[in-house]
């Protein structure tokens, strides 16, 4: 049971020390989660409320399912921007059918999630690669942050790409509201001085790191206190959240509306992986920090049932904030009863504080969430990944640039299928050396980065790649090529040390291979077989009708074979001499 149930693994050794950590820790991401909720449930297009009842039940599911014990699981930011994209086009925003919409995606999205987990398949996840992942969190922290801008001067401005909020900003620049800037501004601007200035600040005032980065951390907190009073006192012209309903939801399914989850069926499958990659990096991370173990299948699970829990509860998709869970970790949370504690602080929220935000300026919320996304955007990745890898880079620029101009959905989408693309390409195309022995030792190196020797007759190959359909023919091309290249050829050795799997299709070729080869006179071998591989090769006729012998290590193989040349380079004093670049 405690494979499906992790609180039974820490919740019996529960101490008084961890309740005063967790519980601690819980107030601090409370107060830093309210004004969050209510700016993100804004974000998506939906009541302020919303975001409260979505930070309140999958805290509580999480803290039972999850495997983590410092992640904090509730709206965010990309998240709640891929909410808006896969509702707008369905409904109108603030309309019973969007709100609708918008919990119906979240237990879509949970349904998923949890299946998936139930049937152990969290390296789906891996498909997505990193470089996709962080252009696609950079385009979106671009895109969020253009999209806040008009709220900011107190615009209703709405689009689904930059070209289109620009545009339409630029159109309604006219109409600005000046007590709206005259707010948000400094507001933005206080916000980001307190993001990188106010703990350095208090600690050098002499508070410890712990209570001044607390501190810090509240600064929206203050910056809502602040504005809420100033709109209230003054009456101030300019947009406020309004009414918030006091009290917890009552919980209820969303209605079933085939055509309507047909609609939200893709949607749903890319923030459940978007969601999923954002939450395990997250728990990986802090876990590794502490050397807990994180399960990625029961991540999954509970990330999934979070999901239900708030679509049930009236709320949106969820996920693991990077933000919040950095903060949970740093206040000293250990274990998950920190996002239950949380959970009970949101509900108190909810219950007791909804009246004192009626005057809450929306363009203060909308500077909380400028602040937030922009420290996710990374442009400086893109130069990193330019110099390592090409295709990577590519496949992030991509990526960032269909998210901008596109869309959201457009975004991920191309980004998921330039990461199947490039691995399969990859793949296909796997790094093929002929080797020569380094003079002085039995070891066998490229022959492009290395002073070695080769025997004349005998050529040895190394792929390093496994063997299957997409690359078999290249394999073959590459044999017959140095055939064609090389007429006194008489043995050729396969290094199989990087090879972890032979499939089916793989081993045809080879079984062809072998006897046009044989036809020709040239003698196949095999080298470092791995046990695995063996294990299947000996199922097949393929090692009964091979023309040459599996050898158990390369310098086995040449010493049968050209025993003289390669005693004597063994012998002879070792002179390698490595290339600029890395020995592969």
């Amino acid at each position: 049971m405690r494979q499906f149930l992790p609180i039974l693994d820490w919740a019996p050794r529960y101490s008084r020390g961890a309740f005063g950590n967790d519980l601690l820790a819980a107030v601090i991401v409370t107060i830093m989660l309210i004004p969050q909720s209510l700016a993100y449930a804004l974000l998506a297009g939906l009541p302020p409320e919303v975001g409260l009842y979505a930070s309140i039940a999958p805290l509580v599911i999480y803290a039972v399912f999850g495997t983590s014990r410092t992640l904090a699981v509730g709206p965010v930011a990309v998240v709640s921007l891929m909410t808006a994209a896969a509702v707008a086009p369905l409904a109108a925003e603030g309309s019973a059918e969007y709100l609708g919409a918008a919990v119906a995606l979240a237990v879509l999205s949970g349904l998923m999630l949890a299946g998936m987990g139930l049937l152990r398949l969290g390296f789906i996840a891996n498909f997505i690669s990193h470089p996709v992942i962080s252009g696609f969190i950079t385009a979106s922290g671009l895109l969020i942050a253009a999209g806040q801008m008009p709220q900011l001067l107190g615009l209703s401005v709405r689009g689904e790409t930059l070209p289109h909020l620009l545009a339409a900003l630029a159109d309604k620049l006219t109409q600005a509201n000046i007590v709206a800037a005259l707010i948000g501004l400094p507001v933005l601007a206080f916000l980001f001085w307190t993001r990188s200035r106010l703990k350095p600040l208090l600690m050098r005032l002499g508070l410890g790191a712990r209570l001044a980065g607390a501190m810090a951390r509240a600064a929206p907190v203050v910056a809502v206190a602040v504005t809420t009073a100033l709109s209230w006192g003054l009456a101030l012209d300019l947009p406020i959240v309004g009414e918030i309903p006091r009290g917890l939801p009552l919980p209820r399914l969303p209605d079933f509306d085939p055509d309507l989850w047909r609609q939200i069926l893709l949607p749903a499958a890319l923030i459940s992986l978007v969601g999923y990659v954002e939450t395990i990096s997250v728990a990986q991370t802090l876990a590794a920090k502490r050397r807990q173990r994180i399960d990625p299948d029961q991540e999954l699970l509970a990330l999934g049932l979070s999901n239900i829990g708030a679509g049930v509860s009236g709320g949106f998709p969820v996920t693991g904030g990077f933000a919040r869970s950095v903060v949970n970790f740093d206040a000293g949370a250990e274990t998950p009863a920190a996002g239950a504690f949380t959970a009970i602080g949101m509900a108190v929220a909810t219950l007791a504080l909804t009246p004192a935000l009626f005057f809450l300026p929306k363009v203060t919320l909308a500077a909380t969430i400028i602040v937030a996304v922009l420290s996710l955007v990374d442009l400086g990745a893109l130069r990193r990944t330019w110099d390592y890898s090409r295709g990577d880079f590519a496949a992030m620029l991509a990526t960032i640039l269909v998210t901008l101009l596109i869309g959201v959905e457009a975004g991920i989408s191309a980004g998921v299928l330039l990461s199947i693309g490039l691995h399969l390409w990859r793949s296909s195309r796997p790094h093929v050396a002929v080797v020569g022995q380094v003079p002085g030792t039995e070891h066998f190196r490229n022959v492009q980065r290395h002073e070695v020797v080769t025997v004349p007759d005998v050529l040895s190959i190394r792929i390093d790649e496994s063997l299957y359909f997409p690359n078999a023919r290249f394999l073959e091309d590459r044999l017959l090529a140095a055939l064609a290249e090389q007429p006194g050829l008489r043995h050729i050795v396969l290094n199989c040390a990087a090879v972890n799997r032979i499939d089916s299709s793989a081993l045809e070729t080879l079984e062809a291979l072998n006897h046009r080869l044989a036809d020709g006179g040239v003698a196949l071998h095999l080298t470092e077989v791995k046990g695995p591989v063996m294990d299947r090769l000996l199922r097949s006729h393929f090692l009964t009708d091979l023309s040459g012998r599996v050898f158990l290590t390369q310098y086995d193989a040449l010493m049968a074979l050209a025993p003289e040349i390669t005693r004597a380079t063994h012998d002879a004093a070792r002179g390698e001499t490595a290339r600029p670049r890395a020995a592969r």
